[in-house]
């Protein structure tokens, strides 16, 4: 596993642990906070606090080696931004009409939605071993979120869950495409604009809260827990692909019941026990994949983050250059090596 792969695990598991932590803390905000406001805050909250790191970065007039979004892109950004508006709506429209457990054990559909649509749809390679860890990480995370057989029901309450699961794996596809482009510039437009459709939602159904204290908290933790994981998620993504990244982040859900034990002092279950470590041992599927073989890289133009050690940039400079970014040309050319379904590798198997 070269260092490439190796960091964009790493950005998965951050994106996990940064998410993971806004479960428990929003319990707590949700006190004095409505559900749709709340959402609203927290995607704004990622968009402000992003923007300042993005008008930060300009002051200081640092090297720019990120690739800008274009009009290109426009219709994966509001798919993007659609998307992220649309799912909430959903699951909110679930939970009227089902349990809360019914609805936490159906949203572990969101990681076989990501995988299939990118499978199906986007044409992203997924591998045996792939599979398996993608099945062993949705199993445990249903015994994390199971509390009785009694608690599962399929009503329309339930597919309105699995809608909001589909929006957001086809959400999860969308960011993927973007994944070559400015990360700081895909949270930012993210952020503004699903927190700006949630707030509007928010003003429309009257679910408001004039608690200043608490509202800076939530902003606060938007930054955190959506800005930086989505950051995160996006830099995993460019590695990884859609179905690899949305595996690794799947242990958000025990980053949260883990704090939840720590700050509500509560034992540590059987059921939690045993779900970790299924879960470790899908994840050792996930990063003992190993994907080889002659393949074709076809002509193409495009422009994006890139360095010339990578073994597909061959093209020269003037100029001494470390990673940066321009609109480059890839010629054609045949050979076989172990990758994973980046930009570079979207060929069909």
């Amino acid at each position: 596993m070269n260092s490439r792969i190796k960091s964009a695990i790493l950005y998965a598991v951050l994106a996990a642990v940064c998410y993971g932590v806004s479960s428990p803390i929003s319990k707590i905000l949700l006190a004095e906070i409505p559900p749709a406001f709340m959402a609203s805050l927290l995607y704004l909250g990622a968009g402000f606090g992003i923007s300042v790191i993005i008008v930060s970065r300009s002051i200081k007039h640092k090297e720019q080696n990120e690739a800008k979004m274009t009009k290109k892109e426009l219709p994966y950004i509001l798919g993007m931004i659609t998307l992220d508006i649309a799912a909430p709506i959903l699951l909110m429209l679930g939970l009227t009409m089902t349990t809360p457990a019914n609805a936490s054990l159906l949203n572990n559909f969101e990681i076989v939605s990501t995988s299939l649509i990118a499978l199906l749809v986007f044409k992203e390679a997924i591998g045996k071993r792939m599979w398996i860890a993608i099945s062993l990480i949705t199993i445990s995370s249903i015994i994390l979120s199971f509390e009785d057989i009694s608690s599962f029901s399929f009503s329309l309450g339930s597919i309105f869950v699995v809608a909001a699961c589909l929006c957001w794996g086809l959400e999860n596809n969308c960011t993927r495409t973007l994944s070559l482009k400015d990360p700081l510039q895909i949270v930012m437009v993210k952020g503004l604009g699903s927190g700006s459709g949630a707030l509007i939602i928010a003003l429309i159904t009257r679910e408001l809260s004039l608690n200043i204290f608490y509202i800076v908290l939530a902003l606060a933790l938007g930054f955190f827990a959506y800005g930086l994981s989505i950051y995160f998620y996006i830099l995993a993504q460019r590695e990884l692909g859609a179905a690899r990244t949305s595996a690794y982040y799947a242990i958000a859900p025990f980053i949260g019941v883990g704090l939840s034990l720590v700050v509500y002092n509560q034992p540590i279950t059987i059921s939690f026990a045993a779900a970790f470590a299924i879960m470790i041992l899908g994840s050792y599927f996930a990063a003992v994949e190993h994907h080889v073989h002659q393949h074709t890289h076809e002509v193409a133009e495009h422009e994006h983050r890139h360095s010339h050690t990578d073994g597909h940039h061959n093209h020269t400079h003037d100029f001494s250059v470390k990673e940066h970014s321009h609109a480059h040309r890839h010629e054609a050319f045949t050979h076989a090596h172990s990758h994973t379904p980046d930009t570079h590798h979207a060929h069909v198997h």
